[in-house]
Formats: C-alpha cells, sequence, structure tokens
C-alpha cells in the first residue's frame, strides 16, 4: 500500500512538473476573513455547573454569554495552487479540540493544495482541512440552525491528512481522502493505520443537491483495534422560491472486538425545512433522532443505550447579508435520565433557549 502511495504521488509530481510552468508566474489573490459567534444559552433543567452536555461541541454553556467560535483566516488562490490558514478561539475549540495536544487545539484549518492537470479540475490538498462529512459546517452562519445537529456533533468537524478532489463538469464533484484517524490532527498514539474516506456530491442543477461520503478506518490503538464503517447520506432541495429541505441520515458500525466478525451500529435521520420570509428574516424548524444503543459514539456513564430525538425552532434576522441574530427553541427527550437539573437528579428531556450575534468580513489584500 505504502509503494502504491509513494508511486501515485511520483507520477503526479511529474505531471505537475510537466504543466506550462509559466502559469505560475501569475500572482494569486490573497484574502484576509473573519468571523465571531457570540451567544447565550439557558437550560431550563438548571444545571449545577455552566457547562451543559458533554456531547455537544457547540452553543454548550448555561446562563452564561460566551464565544462559541473567533477565528481568523488567510486563504491563497491561484489558478495552479492554494493554501488556507486559519486560527480559532471559543469554547467550540476547547470543547472539540480537548485531545490535541498544545497549539494544535487551535489550529482551525492549514492546508497547501496543488492542481494537477491542466484543466484545472483534479486538486491534491494536505493538511488539516474541515471534514467532507456532512452539510454542516463550526460556522454557525453557514447552517439552517443556530445549535449543531446530531448528524454533526457525532461525526468529524475536521480531518488530518491529504485528498484528492476531482470535479469532472459543473455537476459532480469525487474527492478521496487518507487521513490520520476519527477526527484528530494529531494520530492517535500506538495506531498504526490510517484512514480513509471518499465523498460522491452530484448537483443535477441549482435547485437539487445529492451527497454520499464514506470513512473507514479506527479511532483506537493496534492493540485492540476495532474497524469502524461510517455512511452520510443528505439532500437538500430547493422545493420552492422560499421554501428549501435538508434530509439526510447517518449509518455507521463498528467492530464489537478486534478481529471480531460482529458489529455494532448507530444511525442518525434529520430532517430540515427553512423558510424564507424576506431577505431579513429566516425560520427554520428541525426534527432529528439519534440512537446508539452500544454507546459508540457517546458514552452515558449509566450503561444504558443512547437513544434520544429533537425538535428545534430557529427565528433568524439578518440585518445584512454578513450579519446574523438568531434565536432557537430546542427540546430533547432521552430513553434514558441523562439531563441534569438543579437538585443532582437527572431527567429524560431538557428545553433551552439560545441567542447568538454573529458577524463574518472578508478584505481582499494587495
Amino acid at each position: 500500500m505504502k509503494l502504491s502511495i509513494l508511486l501515485l504521488t511520483f507520477l503526479l509530481s511529474i505531471n505537475v512538473v510537466a504543466q506550462d510552468s509559466g502559469t505560475y508566474e501569475s500572482k494569486p489573490v490573497t484574502t484576509l476573513s473573519g468571523f465571531v459567534d457570540a451567544f447565550y444559552m439557558y437550560d431550563f433543567n438548571q444545571p449545577g455547573t455552566n457547562y451543559r452536555q458533554g456531547f455537544f461541541y457547540n452553543h454548550n454553556r448555561h446562563n452564561e454569554f460566551n464565544v462559541n467560535l473567533a477565528l481568523m483566516k488567510v486563504n491563497v488562490e491561484h489558478a495552479k495552487y492554494r493554501a488556507n490558514f486559519a486560527f480559532h478561539a471559543g469554547t467550540y475549540g476547547n470543547d472539540n479540540y480537548s485531545e490535541e495536544p498544545g497549539l494544535l487545539k487551535n489550529i482551525f484549518e492549514a492546508n497547501v493544495g496543488i492542481s494537477l492537470n491542466e484543466r484545472n479540475n483534479l486538486w491534491l490538498d494536505a493538511g488539516v482541512f474541515a471534514s467532507h462529512i456532512g452539510f454542516e459546517s463550526a460556522i454557525s452562519t453557514d447552517n439552517w440552525t443556530l445549535t449543531r445537529s446530531f448528524i454533526a456533533e457525532s461525526s468529524p468537524y475536521f480531518l488530518s491528512g491529504a485528498k484528492l478532489t476531482y470535479n469532472p463538469n459543473d455537476k459532480w464533484e469525487l474527492v478521496a481522502l487518507m487521513c490520520n484517524g476519527w477526527q484528530r490532527i494529531q494520530r492517535l498514539e500506538g495506531n498504526s493505520l490510517p484512514s480513509y474516506g471518499t465523498q460522491v456530491n452530484y448537483s443535477p442543477n441549482e435547485r437539487i443537491t445529492l451527497n454520499w461520503s464514506t470513512f473507514i478506518g479506527t479511532d483506537e490503538p493496534d492493540s485492540t483495534r476495532r474497524m469502524r464503517y461510517f455512511n452520510d447520506f443528505f439532500g437538500q432541495f430547493q422545493l420552492s422560491e422560499k421554501f428549501s429541505l435538508i434530509a439526510g441520515i447517518d449509518y455507521g458500525v463498528q467492530q464489537r472486538a478486534k478481529s471480531s466478525d460482529s458489529y455494532d451500529a448507530w444511525f442518525t435521520p434529520i430532517i430540515i425545512g427553512q423558510l424564507t420570509i424576506n431577505k431579513s428574516w429566516k425560520t427554520a424548524v428541525r426534527a432529528e433522532y439519534f440512537q446508539d444503543n452500544a454507546e459508540i459514539i457517546i458514552p452515558t456513564e449509566t450503561g444504558n443505550e443512547f437513544n434520544i430525538t429533537g425538535l428545534s425552532w430557529n427565528w433568524d434576522y439578518w440585518p445584512t447579508s454578513n450579519v446574523a441574530c438568531r434565536l432557537e427553541a430546542r427540546w430533547l427527550n432521552s430513553k434514558d435520565r441523562i439531563f441534569a437539573t438543579n437538585d443532582d437528579s437527572f431527567s429524560n428531556n431538557n428545553f433551552t433557549i439560545g441567542s447568538s450575534i454573529a458577524i463574518q468580513f472578508s478584505e481582499m489584500l494587495k
């Protein structure tokens, strides 16, 4: 396998060198951009601490004003090469990068890419980049809802590795990648096996997007290695001028023990509808379910199966295209009593109201 990868890299390098070197002399476009998302959440269970749920990584504080994500990014774009570097801070980074050492916790994105053919529709990128899985990102204004869905919180936001991206035309995008593991910048110590992934994205027109993403690998050291196989499917549909719909499902399996023929599974269906009232006002409704009977992704420390249903409603005001003021009500119901309350007990139900003001900016550098 390693020999094949080295051979492929060598052949691709020859192809790059063979291209017209004159195209590299043109000046790239450099852009500086930023994003800040300040929020306040209130949990009606009134947990004893300001930290809410261990399985949420965004807007996960109770009765506290805080910053979910503050981001600065430099982007370099050229016909033949590209690069991104983004540095971040906030509660999202504290929670979701907790296993990364030192300054790696603050790397949101750091990658370089190079075109591999004359048409510039085949690219090789390497470094830390956004995950190819799902339709939601860590940047809240990219999403239809303020808080992230279980389908996003239970799958990787970022990966570290290398990927090939091929766009044969405007309708198709094909991606193959090799990475350090399930949402890891630094590879888990004791794990010598790279992980792999694929993505097929099809947009027959401006109103429809269909996506299938996969992950194959492990999140354990070699001594206990349990293989994980994961699929993400979703479709995004513009049903009318003002109404849009996203429907998706994640399904994954993992070996019960090393070299076992038995597997445990988890799955997450979701549907979100968004109504655009006018250029300033939008509203969205979300229904979702998460079932992880073996607690592979979300351990509850109760020893019981993790099954949870969620409903949420969003009301968004966009005074301009780069500023969003958002309000969300979210109700969760769990099969098990996992939600902490103010009297040191636990409940099956959880109701929260959250708010956020987020701003984006971008400036082209000379």
